[in-house]
């Protein structure tokens, strides 16, 4: 389609809040705002070890570790600082949370407050960027609570404690060949292309569409000796291929780098896995809820995906903290449906005594 005939990003969400006759432009120069932290992350990104933005945030020596226990890398700390600068001014939100910092940031006292709160992951898969791999940003945005709008008090970490269902839009930024960004405003998913010379977010995806059934899974099979037995089952049917139980073979990927995983799953469809485990029994997962599941939660199932913890749908689940990690498994829904199934099945769990087990290329 030629460039002329394109929707911009601008337009784009105009024609969404159409929809919505007595609200305010808020809602849309808040996205637009997230999508200019995008840009301007997208750059920083692009320029590689040019930027000097490559490395530990301390240096080599002294690393720093943010609240996740996490190494921080330069860039994260940078994407961090763009995404607080780009939203904190414009009076269009209550507060802020990021994966990056311990608390609830608050807006600086010389801007107005608004209705709306954004939660963000400033750089998912930054452990990549020195192999250049494609990373990306996450974000949802909810609701303030009506106290907060009517008082504009500090916000609290229980404000944001609200469950996936709950956000307004959600949404991720690809940083790969091309600059993309991937957002659902609650009626359908959409993909963007940035287009460099205009500096533009030009609509190329509209309508997206996970596929309900796929020949592909995604899982870190290093983690195999920690899985629950419902995952193993799972699994191991996938690398039987046409002569175990699922009767066609499956292709695995692994890029760790969640927002590029979803976005190959967005694409072709797929499945993701990063479920529970008892690697570390004090710890429900290992991605975390408000910054990483709920968005792309949302994401997916706006497109006719699914997300799950396995146990349960992942935007039913209320969240219990703001660093909170879980268990997310996502993509075609007859997998992902599939997955649910096997760890509500109580004689799955027979699977755990090696008497009755079956063969497994990944059982311990």
């Amino acid at each position: 389609m030629p460039l002329r005939n394109r929707t911009t990003l601008t337009q784009y969400l105009i024609e969404e809040r159409r929809r919505f006759p007595g609200s305010s432009g808020d809602f849309n120069a808040l996205i637009l705002d997230v999508a200019l932290a995008c840009k301007a992350i997208a750059r920083a990104v692009a320029m590689g070890e040019l930027g000097g933005m490559y490395g530990d945030h301390a240096g080599a020596a002294g690393a720093a570790v943010n609240v996740q226990g996490e190494t921080q890398k330069k860039l994260d700390v940078l994407s961090n600082e763009l995404f607080i600068r780009m939203n904190q001014w414009a009076g269009h939100l209550a507060g802020m949370a990021s994966e990056e910092m311990d608390h609830p940031y608050q807006i600086p006292a010389q801007f107005p407050r608004g209705k709306y709160m954004l939660v963000f992951d400033p750089l998912d898969g930054s452990s990549n960027i020195d192999v250049n791999v494609s990373v990306g940003s996450i974000f949802s945005v909810l609701r303030a609570p009506q106290d907060v709008i009517d008082s504009g008090r500090d916000v609290t970490e229980q404000d944001f404690l609200q469950p996936g269902s709950q956000q307004v839009a959600a949404g991720y930024a690809l940083y790969g060949p091309t600059t993309m960004l991937v957002i659902t405003v609650g009626n359908g998913t959409a993909g963007f292309t940035l287009e460099p010379n205009l500096g533009e977010f030009m609509l190329t995806h509209p309508k997206l569409q996970v596929p309900a059934d796929t020949q592909e899974f995604a899982i870190n099979a290093s983690n195999s000796r920690f899985w629950e037995a419902p995952i193993k089952r799972y699994v191991d049917e996938c690398l039987a291929g046409k002569s175990g139980a699922r009767g066609k073979d499956f292709n695995m990927r692994w890029i760790a780098s969640m927002v590029a995983e979803a976005h190959r799953i967005l694409m072709r469809g797929g499945v993701f896995m990063y479920p529970r485990d008892n690697k570390d029994p004090s710890k429900a997962g290992r991605l975390r809820l408000l910054y990483e599941a709920n968005p792309i939660g949302m994401v997916m199932e706006q497109a006719g995906g699914r997300a799950s913890t396995g146990r349960q749908a992942m935007l039913s689940v209320q969240p219990e903290g703001l660093h909170q990690r879980i268990g997310l498994v996502f993509g075609s829904k007859n997998e992902v449906e599939r997955i649910e199934r096997y760890h509500s099945e109580p004689s799955e769990q027979q699977n755990d005594n090696p008497l009755f087990a079956e063969r497994s290329l990944f059982r311990i």
